[in-house]
């Protein structure tokens, strides 16, 4: 653009509001729009928008220019007709590189709301937000554009920096609105003026501001304020919340304007302070906080729309709350803001956020947006709709009528926003009868399907006595099913046909749970687990289990005295019972299991006549009978027919082996139950030498790495994620009636995308939880940044609507299941991304948005032009 200007003038240079005698203040277009909207209303509004860009004196590029010979600063204004036709229809998002110049008059008639809540109007004596700015202007005849210079030596240094800061064009348009209609005359007045070779006008003409609103002090790193640096100067040109009836939305872009100490100066990019583990609660409010059109929204007339009527809904105390808090993190000049009425709102309506515990950033956003959205519902009496079925008509009928059903009992913001519409398909697979419903969603909980294997030692215990207990290395699915696990080691172990496999784990010396379900995730099975599989013939009845735990003595010196208690060791050995036993029969079974434990006879013999072996009156003087009354002196080990095994002890005991419930005689019958847990009491050292027990003490665990060995970092794709998300898969036994059958099936279900919202919001299932254990997958999500491609998953492809996104915040969660830490990454314009750490905001690269910490990601639809 070829922008010249004139040469300095004298101090007669000519006002351009002089003959009114009238102040022109300079203040946010957003504030002007909303005072002016509940004075005057949207008709009434009329202005004059300008661009602002750089300039130069015959048209190459121009930079601020602010050295000891020149110290000005030049831009061009030029008119723009779309822009104010557009805005004036009310697309107008809450930018804040937006001004309106208004004369002092329409000012004082106007009240302004500031941050705090205070109202300021021109009558007021308290000016201290108020300064003025001298601007120089003159006229480029060949398009009547005006060119503006902003001296330094007429404004003083400091509001020269100030100056700087609202009209820097490094990286954003800048837009003025004249609603006083003085540069409007100044463009008439010249247009009848001859042409002198397209040369910029002769004449200066200087403008007089008061600027208003926009001096906002900001925070340095030191602690200190920096006086030059302006808030505001942040905001997009764009609007946030686009147009509302077509579909189609306008992405803000924002710039950073940065003062001397290098803190941020932009809108919204203000911390929220930790009230003791809120971390969670912080980085989803910064995601939502960041999302256009719910700014857009909740910096608006929200509360019209409040519906106090709506019994499941918090009487609008949620979304008031929400409210406030949003529009102080946008507020100019705003520092770090400690959520705590918010805090204890949530508190009040959802009372596991309570206390100061850490939780789930992604539980927190799904009860906020359903919040929200009944909040804020516009339905205020909800009609009952019956469902009805598909019969054979087309999905995208059926579809559009359980949508149309779903707005008829709601709508919202939140509806119009964040919620999209899903095909769930149901197969009996007896009579190949098809269900198929359409079901809205407010987010996408896609699980982290496994890339790589894993590797598991368990040791496989024979229970016919025939073999030792051996372990076995297989590898599985790292996220596979405990199917998985038992088709690889009963292919390792060459597991016979009539044969099965019960496997347990073992913690203390007893079992501790039963793996049986074969839908089970390994994911549940820790490193550090010891796991024994038993091999079991097939039973067709339900054949009782009888579960042997060992004890044996310990001696060790307590106040200078030898004392003897027992201690339990080894692993649990398992076997099958008949239907009707007595105690001879538990004992025979025992010895059983026991004899791949023996050692040969001859190197017993020389274990037993070696000095350690011998028996001694002063190495038996301390041994503990396996009586439960107390001790007495065991028999010295005979070469007879008296042998140590008829010394064992049988006991009925608990699942832990700690309690002895009765002793078992050897001729008096067992009463049977499902599993009949025994405790052996091993009578001392001289029997410890007939078997080995080093092999019932051996259990390795499921994976030992080394001190310093580190697994490679895993990777999976999203599209992988929700490829596993959509992938057919069968329910549990109950989970399905059908309706052809009459009764309960195992159904089969697959999902589909049907409709996408304008914003998408994907939850990566990192947590994994049971009844024993809970994990944290640390999986590396190669999530796209600027186009997201959905097209090929969508079930129905609407043509006005683009099925691309592109991503604008990130919830992540660093650390541990037991503690860990929850931030947020914030798309702030063009390339710049902020790192939200509680009160602290800071600018992050783009290469360190993807990470193994990405819990919940935020996307918005593209619109193509």
């Amino acid at each position: 653009m070829e922008v010249s200007f004139s040469q300095h003038l004298p101090d007669s240079t000519p006002r351009l509001d002089s003959d009114t005698q009238q102040q022109l203040y300079l203040v946010p277009y957003r504030w002007w729009k909303d005072a002016q909207d509940s004075v005057l209303g949207d008709s009434d509004r009329k202005g004059i928008v300008y661009a602002a860009s750089s300039a130069s004196l015959y048209g190459g590029p121009m930079k601020i220019i602010n050295n000891i010979f020149n110290p000005d600063l030049m831009f061009n204004l030029r008119r723009e007709e779309d822009i104010a036709q557009s805005k004036e229809n009310g697309e107008v998002g809450v930018s804040g590189r937006d001004f309106a110049l208004v004369s002092g008059e329409m000012h004082s008639d106007s009240k302004l709301p500031i941050k705090e809540g205070r109202i300021f109007s021109a009558a007021e004596d308290d000016m201290a937000d108020v300064y003025p700015l001298q601007l120089r202007l003159s006229v480029l005849r060949e398009t009547y554009s005006l060119g503006v210079k902003i001296s330094k030596k007429e404004n003083g240094a400091e509001f020269y920096k100030r100056a700087c800061k609202i009209f820097s064009l490094e990286s954003e348009l800048l837009h003025i609105w004249d609603f006083s209609g003085q540069t409007d005359l100044f463009l008439l007045n010249e247009k009848f003026k001859p042409l002198r070779d397209c040369q910029p006008s002769s004449e200066e003409i200087l403008l007089d501001l008061q600027v208003y609103g926009l001096s906002d002090s900001i925070k340095c790193r030191d602690g200190k304020k920096d006086e030059m640096s302006v808030q505001n100067s942040s905001m997009a040109n764009s609007s946030m919340n686009g147009t509302t009836g077509n579909g189609n939305s306008s992405f803000f872009r924002t710039a950073s304007f940065w003062g001397s100490s290098g803190e941020a100066g932009s809108l919204g990019l203000t911390g929220l302070q930790n009230l003791g583990n809120t971390c969670f609660m912080n980085s989803s409010l910064q995601c939502l906080a960041h999302t256009p059109k719910l700014v857009d929204y909740f910096l608006g007339d929200y509360g019209r729309e409040i519906n106090h009527e709506n019994p499941l809904g918090m009487n609008g105390e949620i979304a008031l709350a929400f409210g406030d808090l949003l529009r102080k993190l946008w507020a100019p000049g705003a520092t770090p803001v400690a959520p705590r009425v918010f805090k204890s709102k949530l508190a009040r309506f959802a009372p596991q956020f309570s206390g100061f515990n850490q939780h789930d950033s992604q539980e927190l956003l799904a009860f906020l947006l359903d919040g929200l959205h009944e909040d804020l519902n516009r339905v205020k009496c909800k009609p009952y709709l019956e469902v009805k079925d598909g019969d054979g008509r087309p999905d995208v009928e059926v579809a559009d009528e359980y949508w149309q059903n779903h707005l008829a009992r709601n709508d919202s913001i939140i509806v119009d926003v964040c919620q999209g519409q899903y095909k769930s398909t149901l197969v009996c697979p007896i009579c190949r009868k098809v269900s198929v419903t359409f079901d809205p969603f407010m987010y996408l909980s896609l699980p982290l399907p496994s890339t790589t294997m894993r590797t598991m030692t368990l040791t496989v215990v024979n229970t016919k006595g025939s073999c030792q207990p051996s372990p076995y290395t297989i590898t599985v699915p790292k996220h596979g099913k405990f199917q998985d696990l038992i088709d690889a080691l009963s292919t390792a172990c060459s597991l016979e046909d009539g044969e099965i496999l019960l496997v347990a784990e073992i913690y203390n010396n007893h079992i501790i749970r039963y793996l049986e379900e074969p839908t089970d995730s390994l994911s549940l099975i820790r490193d550090d687990d010891r796991l024994v599989a038993y091999r079991l013939m097939k039973e067709t009845g339900q054949v009782p289990l009888v579960v042997f735990m060992h004890q044996r003595t310990e001696e060790q010196y307590i106040h200078g005295k030898m004392t003897s208690s027992w201690k339990a060791f080894g692993i649990p050995l398992v076997a099958r019972l008949s239907d009707s036993i007595c105690g001879s029969d538990i004992r025979n079974l025992y010895l059983e299991l026991l004899n791949p434990l023996k050692v040969c006879a001859k190197k017993a013999s020389d274990n037993l006549d070696g000095p350690e072996g011998t028996a001694s009156e002063d190495s038996t003087q301390n041994t503990v009978n396996p009586d439960i009354s107390g001790t007495v002196n065991p028999s010295v080990v005979k070469e007879d027919n008296s042998p140590l095994d008829d010394k064992l002890q049988f006991y009925l005991a608990d699942e832990k082996g700690t309690s002895r419930e009765s002793e078992i005689l050897m001729n008096e019958p067992v009463i049977l139950s499902k599993r009949l847990n025994v405790l052996v009491c091993w009578p001392g050292k001289c029997f410890e030498q007939q078997y080995d027990t080093h092999l019932l003490c051996s259990l390795p665990e499921v994976f030992k790495s080394g001190l310093f060995a580190k697994r490679p970092q895993e990777s999976v794709s999203l599209y992988k994620c929700l490829e596993a998300f959509l992938k057919e898969e069968p329910l549990g036994p109950e989970d399905m009636f059908c309706p052809g059958c009459k009764e309960h099936r195992q159904a089969s279900k697959k999902l589909d995308l049907w409709r996408l919202p304008e914003v998408l919001v994907i939850h990566l299932k990192r947590f994994q939880y049971s009844r024993f254990s809970k994990n944290k997958l640390e999986t590396y999500v190669d999530f796209p940044v600027d186009d997201l491609d959905l097209s090929t998953y969508i079930g129905h492809q609407n043509g006005q609507l683009c099925n691309r996104y592109m991503l604008y915040a990130v919830s992540n969660h660093f650390g541990s299941m037991g503690g860990g830490h929850y931030t947020a990454f914030v798309h702030h314009g063009g390339d710049l991304w902020y790192d939200f750490d509680d009160s602290h905001v800071n600018p992050i690269s783009l290469e360190k948005i993807k990470s193994s910490a990405a819990y919940v990601l935020f996307y918005r639809r593209v619109v193509e032009a």
